[in-house]
């Protein structure tokens, strides 16, 4: 009977850990959604112009950034690692929206479409961070920001070496999967940051 009522409270613990993690990841993901709606107000999808592979190389120079101030603990621009993670949320987003327009799409995208695509992409991005999150047990709750740093950096590059053999890969998930990971180390690591006051 012990067994069972033990098993019972571990059940529940993972459930009440699941809600704060949906609660502390959608509240993140907020702060990314209005610098995005706020972005496409001001430039529309200017974005749009950027190619895949140009979008890796954002995410390249943010997540690089990152660590060279993570490293440095200094900073010559008024921009905080915080901001950067944002970026790299939402730079993710936008490559999985270019990922899956069809060729010859227009570039000028209507602003409710492009929040639109921009939701899609998060809410397949959050599946995915659900699924992942229960087979991992919240591991990423007990991770340093550094680590997801150097997480982001390592799929930006096996992208950048998927996009140079053309999307052809013998064994690896594609270019999609691993932007999708990028945004949920992104978003994990500004949860990490709020909680620590970081």
């Amino acid at each position: 009977m012990s067994c069972i009522l033990a098993q019972d409270i571990l059940r529940l613990m993972a459930v009440s850990t699941i809600e704060e993690t949906l609660k502390d990841y959608d509240r993140a993901f907020g702060r990314c959604a209005e610098l995005f709606k706020a972005k496409t107000s001001d430039y529309g999808t200017a974005w749009r112009v950027l190619r895949p592979s140009s979008l890796t190389d954002q995410l390249f120079i943010k997540a690089n950034r990152i660590r060279t101030l993570q490293e440095s603990h200094e900073a010559m621009v008024d921009e905080g690692i915080d901001d950067e993670f944002v970026g790299i949320v939402n730079y993710s987003l936008m490559a999985l929206i270019q990922c899956g327009l069809p060729q010859g799409h227009p570039l000028e995208l209507p602003a409710g479409e492009a929040v639109q695509r921009y939701n899609e992409a998060f809410q397949a991005t959050r599946d995915l961070m659900i699924a992942k999150n229960h087979d991992y047990g919240e591991a990423w709750r007990e991770m340093r920001v550094s680590s997801l740093t150097d997480l982001i950096l390592m799929k930006v590059l096996r992208v950048k070496q998927i996009e140079d053999h053309q999307g052809i890969t013998q064994v690896s998930e594609g270019v999609e999967a691993n932007y999708q990971d990028m945004a949920n180390y992104g978003l994990f690591a500004l949860i990490l940051l709020e909680l620590t006051g970081g």
